[in-house]
């Protein structure tokens, strides 16, 4: 018989186990979840009750184990009622084939229904043979995922089924249950708890009541950056040049600051810094200005003279001002000698990550749904990387943020 049903404000944790031979480590996980309170309801894929049994599960946790999206006359719809009412989906183990089903959208099966089914927190605990593990594939499919928020426990190493040893094995049900707990307690990722500002767009200077100056940049890849950044946790603030009536969609939760010029940008920046935890310049700054004429200019009357005077390097305003520990991030989009602008520019601006893109190159930049960056550091190592979705750069770039914050910047 099931265990005595928690109160009502217990946490409700759907846990799913995929059809692997560590599935037999989750009914400790399970025991360790119903004696820290949570609700616990478990459900099985087919192949998972090759390993393990249904009735296992049903008797150590809140309430009997499911194995199908069929046949359940209490529950008609299984899928919808347990996502709609989970705290958190718990994927262990998580195998190769239900993280490629869950990243393609399939959905038919009890356990992959249920995931698509849920808008909210879930983590993946994946356990497989240390060569599924390193299969570009596998690891495509879970940049996918924690791009969309998914969480993701990577497995141990150690020894495997068959005798083998490497990376691969299941983490200890003692590590899933307490980032589990951190979970419950509001984690989402990496940058949970952290305040991230980004700047997106291309700044407008006038020349008169109709005409501008301008760039090219759409403000893509400040968006992606924004939308991933807060689906890893982060409170995000974006200041974005883009136009209303034009406007790209903001991922709900993220508050948006518009502005047009390199002063309003640099004014709302500065104003807004000395709260982040991190700064990503995405946007492209004008680096000139003008006084604008205050009426429309008549082509009649010949070409008019421009006096352009530089705009304030917001960028280096903001390492100037800088708090203990915050991470700046800037980016350089360059035509020719890329590698050489790069580094003149890391060393001139002292920013922790230069994110360097050549905007000559197809694909890349300004208008594409698509980029290819070099990242460097402030030791001048780069990495390079190759074209891929506007959101897969964005992760990346915020992996680097995390992996700074955790070091401590300057």
């Amino acid at each position: 018989m099931p265990c005595a049903t928690p109160s009502s404000h217990a946490p409700r944790i759907v846990l799913g186990v995929a059809g692997g031979i560590a599935a037999y480590k989750s009914v400790e996980l399970l025991r360790r979840l119903r004696d820290g309170g949570y609700f616990v309801s478990p459900v099985l894929t087919p192949d998972a009750t090759r390993f393990v049994g249904a009735v296992t599960f049903s008797a150590l946790a809140s309430e009997p184990a499911r194995t199908s999206l069929y046949g359940d006359p209490s529950t008609p719809i299984p899928h919808t009622y347990l996502a709609q009412r989970a705290d958190l989906i718990v994927v262990a183990p998580a195998t190769a084939h239900l993280i490629a089903r869950y990243a393609m959208g399939l959905g038919d099966d009890l356990l992959s229904a249920t995931l698509l089914a849920s808008r909210g927190p879930v983590l993946l605990c994946p356990a497989m043979h240390t060569e599924m593990w390193e299969h570009p594939s596998v690891q495509e499919n879970l940049a996918t995922l924690r791009r969309r928020g998914v969480l993701v426990l990577e497995p141990d190493s150690g020894r495997l089924a068959g005798g083998d040893e490497g990376t691969g094995r299941l983490a200890d049900p003692e590590a899933i249950f307490e980032l589990i707990e951190r979970i419950v307690r509001g984690y989402r990722g990496p940058l949970t708890g952290k305040k991230v500002l980004i700047t997106a767009g291309g700044t407008r200077e006038p020349v008169d009541p109709v005409r501008v100056l301008a760039n090219r940049s759409s403000g893509r890849q400040g968006y992606a950056l924004a939308e991933v950044a807060h689906r890893l946790g982060a409170d995000v603030t974006l200041i974005s040049t883009v136009d209303l009536a034009l406007a790209l969609d903001v991922a709900a939760g993220v508050q948006l600051v518009r502005v047009s010029t390199a002063a309003e940008l640099h004014e709302a920046t500065m104003a807004r810094a000395r709260d982040a935890d991190v700064v990503i310049m995405a946007a492209a700054v004008s680096d000139f200005t003008l006084s604008p004429a205050g009426e429309k200019l008549k082509k009649d009357a010949g070409p008019p003279t421009l006096a352009l005077k530089p705009t304030i390097d917001v960028v280096v305003d903001l390492v100037t001002h800088r708090h203990a520990g915050q991470v700046i991030v800037a980016f350089a989009a360059e035509t020719s000698n890329v590698v050489e602008n790069a580094l003149a520019k890391l060393r001139r601006k002292g920013v922790d990550l230069l994110v360097v893109n050549d905007v000559s190159a197809e694909g890349v930049g300004f208008g594409h749904s698509t980029n290819e960056v070099t990242l460097l550091d402030r030791d001048e190592v780069a990495q390079t990387v190759s074209l891929r979705s506007k959101d897969a750069i964005s992760l990346e770039i915020l992996t680097r943020v995390a992996s700074l914050l955790s070091q401590g910047a300057p």
